[in-house]
């Protein structure tokens, strides 16, 4: 039996679904290889999609036609707005999730998505021709399958081992088996591999915790969907669960310092380099010892379990251990732990071997996503996924690839951040990594990549129709809002009853939305001609005019850099020859071969001399 497929995605996690589901769409056979169906898009870690930046990720996944936003609005139990006390730019969503029921909704989604098969299998080889391009894979069955692209999208389980205090043994997450043997064949191909690790805390029954004695954190009312094809109601009558929060203490921290030789982090058993923005509690005991206390959430992970997850408690201390310190937690001291908490290692790849399109450079063919370019969290993995299986498929078809520019995204600016910055740590996505976070806002990514992804063909007719309808309204609005006046006579009371300075003429709505204390709600009782607009679009209308001056600003930095973007740089530039290129520059651009000028910029040892050299150099040749 020949086996074949023309696009082959190792591994069924966040990373692989898009990918897979991105490649099969644009109508490219695929195939899906998974060590187990019943590890579909786990959650090993937190039940939640979303948060500080990820939300932005979760967003711009649905506005080029990812899965992710759907997905995690069918299966909400609590939302929230974080940040909300600060600017446009860094209000992030944030589900929790019902963990079964989104393994359940991405299985049914793959399984019933044309273009594509699901394969139970381990794959353990990547083979390749004498051009170094990609030929296919071996699975642990013994099987051959032909492919013209491979993605590997393995997450944390390559060469996976757990630990619990002085006990390690080998197993992927949540007690899956481990991927062994496709990190050497990697390796043997080339690929430069290293060790990360990442941990998670126990799951807690709900009826040993005394939940009144613990802050409750209720969800906002009438949340704002994820998705562009999920209705704006989709949480009215629905009674979401809520989350409590508590609060480590001196008793807490003295059973942690007692103990901390024992966990397999300080005990020297871990080699591997963990998540600096994801600590384990050990972790943030030792390197926040100034701290009378640490914030902790217990959340649900889904409406027909009692098992909940206590956020920030990651540890790989021994049991015993974890028992203590969770009976000295306020409401815990009955507490009982229904799965350990553990930290795992795994191998992963070295971003920096990466071109933008997230094809390896020296493997024709061969693509990363998702953890194993050395990420964290769930919703980095499907951005990178859903960029990798576009990329697959269009490299299959003849295409030019997808490169996301910094400006343009997060997902711009992840990729971007991987291949020219590099990580010696897992990467988290943070706001406070773009340059440009006040154009890359949750309310305005279907304007920026909406018709990219209907360009793509990932985008129906019907949606990108109703994506221009919405833009014209908004557009309109804003235009509206600019030529209405009201007088003083209208205005001036309310901005008293506001403690604003009332104005001596007749003022544009747009003007006065400019003021921190007026928001169109505000306004709404003077604005008789509004018209009706979703609240998405609202929102979008707000924003645009209150940061229109700020906007205009970052806008003129982007044509800045987009100027030193234009300038390519030719992958076989010698750039040892170049006279004037500081050694460990020449030695930096080598190693990373930048595809433009304003990507060797972002490469850390490269000066503005430098780049200044390279321009002169360009402008000769």
């Amino acid at each position: 039996m020949k086996l074949s497929t023309r696009v082959a995605v190792i591994g069924a996690g966040h990373a692989g679904i898009e990918a897979a589901l991105a490649a099969a769409r644009l109508g490219v056979d695929t195939v899906l290889f998974t060590i187990s169906l019943e590890a579909i898009a786990n959650m090993p870690c937190n039940p939640s999609i979303g948060g500080t930046a990820k939300g932005h990720l979760v967003y711009e996944i649905d506005a080029l036609g990812g899965e992710m936003g759907r997905a995690a609005d069918a299966v909400t139990l609590q939302s929230r707005t974080l940040n909300l006390g600060k600017g446009a730019a860094v209000h992030s969503k944030r589900i929790q999730a019902d963990r079964k029921r989104y393994q359940a909704y991405m299985k049914g989604v793959l399984e019933r998505t044309p273009n594509l098969r699901l394969v139970q299998a381990e794959v353990v080889a990547v083979e390749v021709d004498k051009t170094n391009t990609v030929r296919g894979l071996k699975t642990h069955l013994g099987e051959f399958w032909q492919a013209e692209c491979i993605i590997v999208a393995a997450g944390t389980y390559l060469e996976s081992r757990i630990f619990i205090g002085d006990v390690n043994y080998e197993s992927g997450p949540d007690g899956f088996l481990p991927s062994r043997g496709l990190s050497a064949s990697l390796t043997a191909l080339g690929i430069p591999m290293r060790r990360f690790k990442t941990g998670t805390p126990a799951r807690i029954n709900r009826r040993s915790v005394a939940l009144d004695k613990l802050e409750v954190q209720p969800g906002e009312d009438s949340p704002l969907p994820y998705s562009a094809d999920t209705p704006e109601n989709y949480m009215e009558g629905y009674q979401q669960l809520p989350c409590h929060v508590v609060y480590t203490n001196a008793e807490t921290h003295r059973v942690i310092r007692e103990n901390i030789h024992r966990s397999a982090m300080y005990g020297g058993h871990i080699h591997g380099t963990g998540p600096r923005y994801c600590p384990s509690i050990e972790d943030k005991i030792v390197r926040f010892a100034d701290k009378e206390r640490h914030q902790l959430f217990l959340e649900p992970i889904g409406a027909d379990t009692d098992e909940l997850y206590l956020q920030g408690f990651s540890t790989s201390l021994p049991t015993d251990v974890q028992a203590k310190m969770l009976a000295t937690l306020p409401g815990f001291e009955n507490a009982e732990m229904m799965r350990y908490a553990y930290a795992i290692e795994y191998d992963c790849c070295d971003p920096q071997a990466l071109t933008a399109s997230l094809e390896f450079r020296t493997v024709h063919g061969l693509f990363g996503a998702g953890q194993f370019n050395g990420t964290s969290g769930y919703e980095e993995a499907a951005a990178q996924g859903l960029v990798a299986g576009i990329n697959a498929a269009r490299r299959v078809k003849g295409e030019e690839p997808l490169i996301l520019p910094r400006a343009s995204s997060y997902i711009g600016t992840l990729i971007d951040d991987l291949i020219i910055k590099g990580t010696n740590e897992p990467y988290r996505m943070m706001t406070s990594r773009s340059e440009y976070r006040l154009l890359l806002r949750q309310d305005n990514a279907d304007t920026r990549l909406t018709p990219i992804g209907h360009r793509l063909g990932l985008i129906d007719d019907a949606r990108f129709a109703a994506y221009e309808a919405a833009q014209a309204r908004i557009n309109k609005e804003i235009a509206r809002l600019k030529s209405t006046h009201l007088s003083p006579v209208v205005i001036n009371p309310l901005l008293l009853s506001l403690a604003e300075p009332p104005v001596s003429t007749g003022v544009s709505i747009a003007d006065l939305l400019r003021r921190p204390m007026i928001d169109l709600e505000t306004l709404a009782p003077l604005d008789k001609e509004r018209p009706a607009l979703s609240r998405k679009e609202l929102l979008s209308v707000e924003v645009q005019i209150k940061y229109e001056g700020y906007i205009s600003r970052q806008m003129c930095e982007v044509s800045r850099q987009e100027r030193l973007e234009s300038r390519t740089l030719p992958d076989t530039l010698d750039y040892n020859q170049i006279k004037g290129l500081r050694t460990e520059a020449a030695q930096k651009l080598s190693a990373i071969r930048p595809a433009t000028i304003g990507a060797a910029s972002r490469i850390s040892g490269v000066s503005p001399a430098d780049i200044s050299v390279l321009l002169i150099y360009l402008g000769l040749h």
